[in-house]
């Protein structure tokens, strides 16, 4: 248990440390905060609320301003993501060709319950995305920005499997 407790600082400094640098890489300067929250976000695959408070100190800013980037823009997270980003084609076209039973199986598949958009092991992410722009494809789906079309669950499955696969092949390497 003290061992826990001895890390966690080591741990939250190595990675204000990081932020750090890309506050460095990028300039720190109030123009520079969406690159800033882009590499931070890349790093840690969402904005800590942490974090944004050590950048709006940073660049001299009011947490406010950082918070209120962060949450206007749609690329960014203030929730923990999975390493798999799923993401699922809600526009006109796919929903109506059936991207309801293509989410449902993922769900099912992943083990996502009601209401959840990150597994426990933060190993996926669901997201329902307004639309891809591939309706000729539709359903359409991203999964780590690969994009798949007319999708079946059946086929989702299949993907998923695949990078499963892929990430044991990794693990024993």
């Amino acid at each position: 248990m003290s061992q826990a407790i001895v890390d966690k600082p080591a741990v939250a400094e190595r990675s204000f440390q990081r932020v750090q640098q890309i506050i460095e890489e990028c300039g720190a300067t109030k123009s520079s905060l969406i690159p800033i929250l882009q590499k931070v976000q890349e790093e840690y695959r969402y904005l800590p609320q942490e974090i944004l408070a050590f950048i709006a100190t940073a660049l001299d800013v009011p947490p406010a301003t950082v918070f209120g980037v962060a949450t206007f823009y749609a690329q960014f997270s203030l929730d923990p993501k999975g390493k798999n980003i799923i993401k699922v084609c809600d526009g006109t076209a796919c929903h109506v060709r059936g991207n309801k039973t293509i989410i449902s199986a993922i769900c099912k598949k992943v083990g996502l319950k009601d209401g959840e958009h990150t597994t426990s092991d933060m190993r996926w992410t669901l997201e329902k995305v307004s639309c891809l722009g591939a309706c000729g494809l539709a359903p359409a789906v991203v999964i780590n920005e690969q994009i798949f079309g007319r999708m079946t669950p059946e086929k989702v499955i299949a993907a998923i499997n695949e990078i499963q696969e892929d990430d044991k092949l990794k693990v024993k390497k």
